[in-house]
């Protein structure tokens, strides 16, 4: 198998192939999923691709952000450029871009915000062009198992470094928080942050990081092309250490040299570790705390500023010590003498852990990576147009479409609904019966994940990836979900209606249909989902931030979580604004939300005045534009 590590910049790229590594994946200074990453410009890029191949190693660019209008022509002119410096593969995630660059020769790989993690997911990359795919992390070695050796592409899986709560692709909190985008390369890290609920205070949404060394030979037995190391954030040092740790683990070698190697990459970065959701759903948080601490050493009894350690693993002169109190930390230093060991600030006693940060084996690692390689290139990019056709200007009075999981809800709603879609389930059937009683559609809101494709809808349906539009191909009407994070007028899938991504501003929605020729929705009210995760460790009820900023949480029946805004979206009395930019729907989520907010919020949509608009926004407790005003 393939060992695929991370180049952040030029050292971390020389790091990883000096480690050991097949092949490295990194990205220009556009475009790429880490944008705070010091990545490569032009030149370096070209520096790169020889440099890696020189020393027998592939080149994987990521191109994976989505792209605006705007941008497309500098995305497939940047494209263009890595075909001609000999990159090996690009990585891609917005569908609009995949179209746009299936006439250049390059390998394409589905990157994992493209959320493929089933057959049908992989086989809809192979009829579109792409020679590989990035699974998504939530998957149980059973789930790979039942995947991969049907698999008519090559299937790359994540084995180490950090994990995202939200299923990749899908998280919205840094942008609704944060003003930045994670889809955009500018997450904010939400996840790392502190959060109070019922049950605790912590961080909740902090996951360990993923170290699957132990499931390599399973892997490789199963058909996975490619075992990938996340990390393009930290450090050369271990950039290195991974690649040799997992590069060793491949080939079986398990020595000394291995475990030492080990031992110094969990003391250049280490959060904690779990196996992900490789050994099955299991929560892969660790609420304790959410930075890099280091190698834990354990528990020791300070007393004058001093302590006797008596650990299996041994303290040496030069080693860099931390110590904490619970997730306070109280300081660190470097140990000058060990018998007992000193602390050369003034520490009350009692009880600390403490944590290996540094250790001198360390200067041997950045003695053997060595110098900044010079990356140089001559390629010039040469600029490739690519300018959608302005079409005639459409304005029409938008539909409403309901979101709903209840009946009560939908019974309420029902009368000023166009299209409803009603949350896949056991009640799907009686739904679709009270809504014919009104002539009203109502369409199969599919799960976000479904590994086996083993949802069978029936009639019109709303799908949320690439696997399931496929799954769903013969079905009598096909909605794309906003999942789909369809920023552009590129959108290839052939479907009746596709709900926009949340991300975009006013200018940009009505740019992207003033392009395209399809039929679009935007969301226009509810509680935004901002995280779905397959983590069964978070209560249903709310977590709450440093703010005070509420934000409620559900879980659904298949056990998957659902994190909503703190308030709600509130686009309806735009909705004439909406309508002359082409918009055929506004969506209403009312999902979790009692009758009688759905039913005034209906009577809104067929009557709005400010009287019922504040009573509305009382029984909300607030309102947003969200993202529809201010941009990103």
């Amino acid at each position: 198998m393939e060992i695929l590590s991370p180049a952040g910049n030029p050292d971390g790229l020389a790091a990883a192939v000096k480690g050991g590594c097949d092949a490295v994946y990194l990205a220009g200074k556009d475009f790429g999923a880490r944008a705070f990453a010091g990545n490569f410009t032009d030149r370096q890029l070209e520096g790169a691709v020889n440099y890696a191949h020189d020393h027998g190693v592939k080149v994987h660019v990521t191109v994976n952000t989505s792209v605006k209008n705007q941008e497309m022509s500098d995305a497939v002119t940047f494209v263009k450029f890595l075909k001609d410096i000999g990159a090996d593969a690009v990585l891609v995630q917005d569908l609009g871009l995949m179209r746009c660059i299936q006439g250049i020769d390059i390998p394409k790989h589905a990157s994992t915000q493209m959320g493929i993690h089933s057959l049908e997911g992989l086989e809809w990359c192979a009829e579109n062009g792409f020679d590989r795919a990035v699974l998504a992390r939530e998957l149980t070695m059973d789930e790979l198992s039942r995947i991969v050796p049907a698999s008519p592409i090559e299937t790359e899986v994540f084995i180490q470094g950090a994990l995202c709560y939200c299923m990749s692709g899908g998280c919205l909190m840094s942008s609704f928080m944060g003003g930045r985008s994670g889809n955009r390369g500018s997450c904010a890290q939400p996840c790392r942050k502190r959060y109070d609920s019922a049950d605790g205070s912590g961080y909740l949404l902090s996951c360990a990081d993923l170290f699957g060394v132990d499931h390599i030979e399973a892997l490789r037995d199963m058909g996975v092309t490619s075992l990938k190391i996340e990390g393009r954030m930290r450090s050369p040092a271990y950039a290195y250490l991974s690649a040799k740790v997992y590069s060793m683990a491949e080939d079986g070698d398990f020595s000394e040299e291995y475990q030492d190697a080990l031992k110094l990459l969990r003391t250049v970065f280490n959060r904690g570790t779990c196996p992900g959701y490789l050994d099955g759903v299991a929560s892969p948080v660790q609420s304790l705390y959410p930075d890099n601490r280091g190698f834990y050493l354990g528990e020791v009894e300070i007393r004058d500023r001093a302590f006797e350690w008596r650990g299996e693993e041994p303290i040496g002169v030069k080693d860099g010590i931390s110590i904490f109190n619970g997730d306070e930390k109280v300081g660190g230093f470097k140990v000058v003498e060990t018998g007992p060991v000193r602390i050369p600030f003034k520490i009350p006693d009692g009880r600390y852990q403490i944590y290996r940060t540094y250790d001198p084996r360390i200067d041997v690692v950045k003695n053997l990576i060595g110098s900044t390689p010079k990356l140089d290139g001559k390629t010039p990019r040469h600029h490739q147009d690519v300018v959608p056709d302005k079409l005639p200007h459409r304005s029409r009075k938008p539909e409403y479409s309901v979101y709903v999981n209840s009946l009560k809800t939908l019974d309420a709603v029902l009368p000023y609904a166009d299209r409803v879609y009603f949350e896949h389930g056991d009640r799907i059937a009686e739904a679709r019966e009270m809504c014919a009683a009104k002539g009203v559609e109502c369409v199969d809101l599919l799960p976000r994940l479904d590994a086996l494709d083993e949802v069978a809808p029936e009639g019109p349906v709303m799908v949320n990836g690439p696997g399931q539009y496929r799954l769903c191909r013969d079905s009598p009407r096909i909605y794309a979900s906003s999942v789909f994070n369809c920023y552009n007028s590129w959108f290839p899938l052939d479907v009746y209606q596709t709900t926009l991504s949340v991300e975009l501003s006013r200018n940009e929605v009505s740019d992207l249909i003033a392009h395209s020729p399809g039929r679009f929705e935007v969301m226009a009210f509810g509680r935004t989902e901002l995280m779905y995760s397959r983590d069964p460790g978070l209560a249903s009820g709310a977590i709450r931030d440093e703010k005070e900023a509420s934000f409620p949480v559900y879980k659904d029946k298949r056990g998957f979580v659902h994190i909503l805004n703190s308030v709600d979206l509130f686009l309806l009395d735009s909705a004439e604004e909406l309508g002359r930019s082409g918009v055929m729907s506004l969506g209403i989520d009312l999902r979790k939300r009692p009758p009688a907010l759905a039913r005034a919020v209906g009577e809104y949509t067929r009557r709005p005045d400010q009287k019922l608009r504040s009573k509305i926004e009382e029984m909300c407790g607030g309102f947003t534009y969200g993202l529809y005003r201010r941009g990103l």
